[in-house]
C-alpha cells in the first residue's frame, strides 16, 4: 500500500501519524526535551523501530518547512515496508528458489531506486535493507525505481548479520561482492541465494561479510578499481540469472 512521503512537524501531528499506523522512518527531537507529549512520541517511536535523533534547535530550524516544529519533526516512508517472510513467500508463490538482494550501507536514494529496478528485472523476490545508516523508501527512491517499487518488496531489519544467519538456517547461501574474492564466473551461484552489496565507499561491513559463504570478485579491466554499487549489484545478479537459465 502506498502513501505519500511526508515531513510531519509539531507534537500533535507527529503523534497522530503514529496513531494512524504510518511507517515513520525517522524522528528528530529537541535535545533535552522531556515533557509529556515528547515522552509519548518517544514511546511510540520505540515501539515502531523508528530511528530517533536528538538534535539542537538549530538543526530542527534547518529541517523545518513551516517554522512551527515545536521541538519535533518526523519523516514517513513513501511506501510501506514488507517483511522478510513476505519475500520468502513471494519465492514460494512462484515456485522458485529464493533470490534476495541484501544492501549494506546504501545511503544514496538514486542508488537504491536503481537497485530496486534492477532487482525486479533479474527476478529477485525482494530486497533487505538495514534500519540504520541506510536510505529508506523515500519519494526519490520510488521515482528512480521507475515503478518497480510496486512489484519488488523491500524489508527493513535491525541487524543484517542476524537476518543473514536466520536465512542461512532456512537453506539460503550468501555471496557478497568484494575485490578480495574469487572471480564470480568460477563460483556456483545456483539455488537459494542472497546477493550482498555494500556502498562504493565502505563496501560490505565486516560482520556482514563474515556471514557470507562466498566472496565474488567482478572482473574489472579499466583504470579505476570500483563500480557504482547499483551497477555491481546488476552485474553479479545477472551472473546468477545466467547460471539459473543454464540449469
Amino acid at each position: 500500500m502506498r502513501y505519500e512521503e511526508l515531513t510531519i512537524e509539531g507534537r500533535n501531528a507527529v503523534m497522530e501519524a503514529f496513531r494512524a499506523g504510518k511507517t515513520v522512518d525517522k524522528v528528530f527531537i529537541l535535545d533535552g526535551c522531556q515533557d509529556g507529549p515528547i515522552k509519548s512520541i518517544l514511546r511510540e517511536a520505540k515501539k515502531g523501530d523508528t530511528i530517533i535523533n536528538f538534535v539542537k534547535k538549530e538543526r530542527l530550524d534547518q529541517l523545518s518547512e513551516t517554522g512551527k516544529h515545536q521541538g519535533v519533526i518526523a519523516y514517513t516512508a513513501a511506501y510501506d515496508y514488507a517483511t522478510v517472510e513476505d519475500i520468502l513467500q513471494a519465492a514460494k508463490d512462484k515456485e522458485e528458489p529464493p533470490f534476495i538482494i541484501v544492501l549494506d550501507n546504501i545511503e544514496d536514494p538514486h542508488n537504491l531506486g536503481a537497485m530496486i529496478r534492477t532487482a525486479n528485472q533479474v527476478g529477485a523476490h525482494g530486497i533487505i535493507i538495514p534500519k540504520r545508516r541506510a536510505v529508506g523508501l523515500t519519494a526519490t527512491v520510488a521515482k528512480t525505481s521507475a515503478g518497480a517499487i510496486n512489484y519488488t518488496p523491500v524489508a527493513k531489519v535491525t541487524n543484517l548479520a542476524t537476518t543473514i544467519e536466520e536465512l542461512k538456517e532456512q537453506g539460503l547461501w550468501f555471496v557478497c561482492a568484494d575485490m578480495d574474492g574469487e572471480v564470480m564466473y568460477n563460483l556456483d551461484l545456483k539455488g537459494p541465494i542472497g546477493v550482498v552489496i555494500g556502498s562504493e565507499g565502505e563496501g560490505v561491513g565486516r560482520l556482514v561479510k563474515e556471514k557470507c559463504d562466498f566472496v565474488a570478485k567482478i572482473p574489472m579491466l579499466g583504470n579505476i578499481d570500483s563500480l557504482n554499487a547499483s551497477v555491481a549489484m546488476g552485474v553479479l545478479s545477472y551472473e546468477i540469472v545466467r547460471q539459473r537459465m543454464g540449469e
